[in-house]
């Protein structure tokens, strides 16, 4: 095969060209025609098993990583994701007569406790640190135990405790920018949540593609999967600070399809401060008994810096600026990345007020850390600000944040 087709291969598979020759030379990478892998067609608890094993197996060969690394977010499979997850029926049972072990509460409790630690992990240092150890838990130990020995109680905790730990191994992408990669795993997640019958997990997982995106700014498709997020956990009757999560989420997406500071849509711009109120009036009434674990992601922080991003998109430049000011503040030095995502988003903030001093201070603040964090994330959202600063380009503040970003970034 000639040199330059390597090279095509290379690039169209997102790996160098030392993997293309050993796949020419007979190294095999497995099969692809199952991409993408998350599919709804058979939603039986064996074909559901099945389907996510094989998703953690790949990760954990380096050809097959890669290939999930390079995938595209694909808009188009969300609407089978959606339907299936509003219109399919949950298996009878999701019982398993495997042989290989006995599952019982305390090995889901256990998924739940390495989840918890994971996500700390990934709170703090961003997500290039953890995420090996994630996909590694999945194939070695979630996979095992949902191939055991277990009846219907126990199988739909486990089935929840499992979603939960791929939507982390989706998470920790999405923080990588691999999204289509995310995407899979979030697929997989939403299709765990529907064999354990979780709706509430289940509107979490659409909450955080409702995420992923506004991160990608498909405005439509965040509107979709926000209200599809918030109208599971209504029919679930979801205790209070789930709601709140949905609501803002919807809120953001609403704000981000409509954006009313620059198309002056009242109507709209109504709308997400109807469902920003809404939120905020019912996440103090505080946590249950019914809050699942996942819950204490979301803290009034979180919600202040989502409700931030919402003013921002509405014009009101000095509220936006408030909530991200107070989410710094209350993140700190304890969750790392948010405090830095929150300054940059302050500094959006501050920008749009005409106020650039206070702007390029505000994102100067986050950039020591930014380089830290294994968090493409991050680097992206500052970035993206630096690029903001276009119009300002003559002056020698901003040549100076430019040159200070750059070289940070670099070293």
């Amino acid at each position: 095969m000639r040199a330059a087709h390597r090279a095509r291969i290379a690039t169209a598979f997102g790996v160098d060209a030392l993997e293309v020759e050993r796949w020419i030379d007979g190294w095999s990478f497995g099969e692809t025609s199952s991409w993408p892998i998350t599919e709804y067609g058979d939603t039986s608890t064996a074909a559901t098993v099945k389907s996510a094993a094989l998703l953690w197996r790949y990760e954990m060969d380096a050809s097959r990583r890669h290939l999930l690394a390079s995938l595209p977010f694909v808009p188009s499979v969300l609407g089978e994701w959606l339907m299936s997850w509003n219109y399919a029926t949950a298996p009878r049972t999701v019982a398993q007569q495997g042989v290989r072990c006995t599952v019982g509460p305390a090995d889901v409790a256990r998924i739940n406790e390495a989840r918890e630690v994971f996500g700390q992990i990934d709170q703090r240092f961003g997500a290039g640190l953890v995420r090996p150890v994630v996909v590694r838990y999945l194939n070695e130990t979630v996979t095992p135990l949902l191939r055991g020995r277990y009846d219907d109680r126990v199988g739909s905790v486990l089935m929840t405790a499992a979603a939960g730990m791929t939507w982390l191994a989706g998470w920790t992408a999405f923080d990588l920018s691999h999204h289509g990669q995310a995407q899979q795993h979030f697929g997989q997640a939403l299709r765990l949540a529907k064999a354990g019958d979780d709706s509430l997990t289940g509107a979490w997982v659409l909450a955080t593609l409702t995420r992923q995106a506004i991160h990608l700014d498909q405005a439509t498709l965040a509107v979709w999967l926000a209200r599809a997020a918030t109208d599971t956990a209504r029919r679930a009757q979801a205790p209070p600070r789930v709601m709140a999560l949905m609501l803002t989420r919807e809120a953001w997406a609403t704000a981000l399809q409509s954006r009313p500071a620059e198309t002056r849509d009242g109507h709209s711009g109504k709308q997400v401060e109807r469902l920003l109120a809404e939120a905020e009036s019912i996440h103090v009434q505080g946590a249950t008994d019914r809050d699942p674990v996942w819950t204490s992601r979301y803290e009034e922080a979180e919600l202040n810096a989502e409700a931030g991003n919402c003013w921002r998109l509405l014009g009101d430049h000095i509220r936006a600026v408030n909530y991200a000011e107070a989410a710094v503040a209350a993140f700190g030095e304890r969750l790392p990345r948010s405090t830095r995502l929150n300054r940059v988003h302050a500094a959006e903030a501050y920008l749009g007020m005409g106020e650039l001093e206070q702007a390029l201070d505000s994102a100067r603040a986050a950039i020591p850390e930014t380089k830290a964090l294994a968090s493409t994330r991050s680097v992206e959202l500052i970035r993206r600000f630096a690029s903001q600063l276009e119009p300002y380009g003559d002056s020698i503040m901003v040549r100076e944040f430019h040159d200070h970003l750059n070289h940070a970034l670099a070293a």
